[in-house]
């Protein structure tokens, strides 16, 4: 049994091949094997081991049973006792959302200080047959239908293809001892439920249910990749990024079939949660945001920009310089030389290109911004022309200044500057345009 386990190895995992590697062992029959397999395979391997204090003797029968292991086997472990249930209690999580995150954060550092290359976890089919169902009861998509990857950023799980029923007999063969985990007993917990109850009827009912589970998860990742592809594919037609900020081109996403798929498949990366109002937005009115822990989306226009929560639109600049025909962000704005120019509207104006210095700047109003609108014959604050429109706060939201060395040119689609206009003495006319 020990070739089937290498020659997987050996034709999957090639890459681990004189990497340096962590196995997070927690002293249960899976992990156990995985470290006996891996050592026998003469890997270089070290074990972390969690402590998660929430069986008393046991937890601490766990860690003296896995640090005796190691010494036997001459691998060096490194043991961290975590305080799961105030942690849980502290940030309002399940004791099982909190120690994921306490041992997935600690191997992440780990891997840094310690200059390891990836972590290996003994996650088996049956692991992966649980996950699905618990997705699937919860209602998911195709990355949730997939349950859990082999290979996942610096998590590697060597074992994913084999059952328990494989991994307990390569145990039993090779004379490999554990300890059994009392809350595994258990069925407080969901998934404890579907490994005790649910799962072994449905092996009752079909005696193939693994083998042909894993057919399913072939399937499904086939499908994945085509998804993946057409997603590049659109993603490249509607979607402009820039440095930390992307914008969706709405006009161009709605001509997509099922564009609310796409939308989660750009933007599920940033955990929104509320995807029906991340989908309502596309038709919302201006200014309408929906938040993620550390992103907006706001409505803008006729597109969706999307930006991190510490640096917020309002407090953006953007350079244009000479040469600059496009600007995409914050607003679609095109800039053209003209030899003729015809009346200046809200969405157009025609400048005397001459006049201006660059870099010209857009950027967000002030409370201290004056400008002459044109027309006028004096000067009014932006601020008071806003006022004077009655602008709801999401229109105030949206209000956007190009300016050149710190003057006004434009209150963009509301005025453009008596400074800057068109005369008859101008050689040289600039157009600009919100409109394409």
């Amino acid at each position: 049994m020990i070739d089937q386990f290498k020659q997987h190895i050996n034709d999957s995992f090639l890459f681990l091949k004189n990497k340096k590697l962590f196995l997070a062992v927690s002293g249960g029959l899976d992990s156990m094997v995985l470290l006996h397999l891996m050592h026998h395979l003469k890997f270089q391997i070290g074990v972390l081991h969690c402590n998660f204090g929430l069986r008393d003797d046991e937890s601490e029968g766990d860690e003296n049973f896995v640090r005796l292991v190691c010494n036997e086997l001459n691998v060096p472990i490194d043991v961290k006792k975590f305080s799961t249930a105030h942690y849980a209690k502290n940030n309002k999580l399940t004791i099982q959302v909190a120690a994921r995150l306490l041992r997935y954060e600690w191997f992440a550092s780990k891997i840094k200080t310690e200059n390891f290359d990836y972590v290996l976890t003994a996650h088996h089919l049956d692991d992966c047959l649980e996950t699905f169902l618990i997705n699937f009861t919860r209602g998911t998509g195709l990355d949730g239908l997939l349950g859990i990857p082999a290979h996942n950023n610096l998590i590697v799980r060597p074992l994913l293809p084999f059952s328990r029923e494989t991994i307990l007999n390569f145990a039993q063969t090779n004379l490999v001892n554990w300890r059994e985990d009392s809350s595994n007993a258990t069925t407080k917990y969901l998934r404890n439920k579907l490994r005790l109850q649910i799962i072994p009827l449905l092996k009752e009912l079909q005696p193939n249910l693994l083998q042909n589970f894993s057919t399913t998860l072939k399937n499904l990742s086939q499908t994945q990749n085509l998804a993946h592809d057409a997603s590049l594919l659109n993603y490249s037609k509607v979607v402009t990024e820039y440095h930390d900020t992307i914008e969706i081109d709405l006009k161009q996403l709605v001509l997509l079939a099922n564009y609310k798929a796409y939308l989660y498949q750009w933007l599920h990366k940033y955990n929104f949660k509320s995807w029906h109002d991340v989908y309502q937005l596309v038709f919302a009115e201006v200014g309408k945001k929906v938040l993620s822990p550390h992103h907006v989306l706001l409505k803008s226009r006729n597109k969706l920009v999307l930006y991190k929560k510490d640096k917020p639109l309002n407090t953006a600049e953007v350079f244009v310089d000479n040469a600059t025909v496009e600007v995409k962000y914050p607003l679609n704005i095109y800039f053209s030389d003209v030899e003729t120019h015809t009346i200046t509207d809200v969405n157009t104006i025609f400048v005397d290109k001459n006049i201006l210095q660059y870099p010209l700047v857009i950027r967000k109003y002030t409370t201290n911004d004056l400008f002459y609108p044109f027309g006028l014959g004096g000067s009014k604050k932006v601020s008071k022309l806003i006022k004077e429109a009655k602008l709801s706060e999401i229109e105030k939201n949206n209000i956007w200044l190009l300016c050149s060395n710190n003057d006004v040119v434009w209150v963009i689609n509301r005025r453009l500057d008596d400074r800057f206009k068109v005369t008859a003495k101008t050689t040289s006319i600039l157009k600009i345009t919100t409109q394409q």
